[in-house]
């Protein structure tokens, strides 16, 4: 059986100014397509009666289903239902025992207050429609087929939201038709130190359109990602095809690659630092801890890394660090010379294995010819040795330190890879 196509439509106007991230729909995107249902157009509206009526009206037109998120709060702005109803021609009637427990709520949650009258418009549903029970807020959601046509209206809020499409929406979807048209599956492959056109060229016949699977480049924060997305009738059969494409990119791309799907650089240099059992320390000067706050997210990080320094003044440098000041003065604080001297400084005083270190200038002020903002320096000192590495950043100031700590944490991975 093929997959009826549906539309997703986000109501709000915080969603349709900016002010607040869109992750409803992409959460239901991304849930339905690994069951074989068609997402055709996600659109968002504001908080405006007769324009969440167009667009769930020209919705339906194209696909016959249409899921809403938003708009089923008691206030004013919060008009889905009655925008539904009107679509229909069918009226709104109130719910008692939706109103009883919504009052039942109220008094334990607020037992010295009088339910507001305005919260009784939560309880009040389109004619023919099913109840979805709201069992993490008080709006409950609606399942609402007349003939063909199909609108399923949720709560904006994501937690809500979350819990009723899992538990109600998605397998009644399932249950009337809408998949059927296989699995879609996809596998994320990230890469650092190269940019997108170069990883790219090295993989040219299988990011062209049409290729199968499909495979995707995308960018964020220096960090290469490479989606394939397999669509076939179950999980294996996409992971069969997926599998060997997955094999190409690792050999072509070798170190470039430091983990899968949501992993992280620091995820990969914590768990090589497990595996080897040995403990790194950081000293830090534009990067301001980030590089330090970065391993610290992963859990058991405290066995490997042992601490840090941000030494954002020369006085720091020196008299925590050990920084020579003729370092200093004959070649700049942006230097090989002096993150060198860092990283070995750290190591010392914290009796480390390995030590990291970073200096740079991130602006958006302060550039020279010889020493323009973005360029930065990355250390790393072990026993026996120290390396470095420099790089020129473009971005903001924010985005410039950020991709400062990978640059420093993809050091010291690709060290890690190196030894015995």
């Amino acid at each position: 059986m093929s997959s009826l196509q549906v539309e997703l439509i986000t109501i709000g106007d915080e969603l349709l100014l900016g002010f607040t991230i869109d992750t409803n729909a992409a959460h239901i995107s991304r849930t339905l397509a690994t069951a074989g249902v068609e997402i055709v157009r996600r659109t968002t509206v504001g908080d405006e009666a007769d324009r969440i009526a167009s667009a769930v009206r020209e919705a339906l037109d194209r696909t016959g289903a249409v899921i809403t998120t938003g708009g089923l709060g008691p206030t004013s702005d919060d008009l889905t239902k009655p925008a539904i109803a009107k679509i229909f021609g069918r009226k709104m009637k109130l719910d008692e025992e939706i109103l009883s427990a919504l009052e039942q709520r109220w008094r334990t949650r607020f037992p010295n207050s009088t339910f507001p009258a305005t919260n009784r418009t939560q309880a009040e549903i389109p004619e023919g429609a099913r109840i979805l029970a709201n069992r993490h807020g008080t709006a409950p959601g609606i399942w609402m087929r007349i003939g063909a046509s199909l609108v399923v209206a949720m709560p904006g809020v994501p937690s809500e939201m979350f819990a009723m499409f899992e538990t109600q929406v998605k397998p009644r979807l399932l249950a009337s038709g809408f998949g059927g048209a296989g699995v879609l599956v996809q596998r994320k492959i990230n890469c650092f130190g190269a940019g997108e056109s170069a990883v790219e060229e090295r993989l040219l016949d299988l990011t062209r359109r049409g290729h199968v699977p499909e495979v995707g480049i995308t960018v964020s924060d220096a960090t290469i990602s490479l989606r394939i997305l397999a669509r076939a009738a179950n999980a294996a059969e996409a992971q069969a095809l997926i599998a060997p494409v997955e094999r190409t990119i690792r050999e072509r791309l070798g170190t470039l690659v430091f983990g899968v799907e949501e992993e992280e650089l620091q995820d990969a240099v914590l768990r090589m630092l497990a595996e080897k059992r040995l403990t790194v320390a950081t000293a830090e000067s534009v990067t301001a801890g980030l590089v330090a706050e970065r391993m610290g997210r992963v859990a058991g990080a405290s066995a490997w890394f042992r601490g840090g320094v941000v030494a954002y003044v020369n006085e720091v440098k020196r008299e925590l660090l050990g920084v020579p000041q003729e370092f200093i003065d004959e070649h700049g604080v942006i230097s090989a010379p002096v993150v060198e001297a860092m990283a070995i400084g750290c190591r010392t005083r914290l009796r480390s294995d390995l030590a990291v270190s970073t200096v740079g200038l991130a602006g958006p002020g302060g550039g020279s010819p010889d020493k323009p903002v973005g360029l930065v320096h990355v250390g790393l000192a072990w026993e026996g040795g120290v390396s470095s590495q420099n790089f020129s950043w473009i971005g903001t100031r924010a985005e410039i330190q950020s991709r400062t700590a990978k640059l420093a944490l993809n050091h010291l991975r690709l060290h890690l890879l190196k030894m015995p």
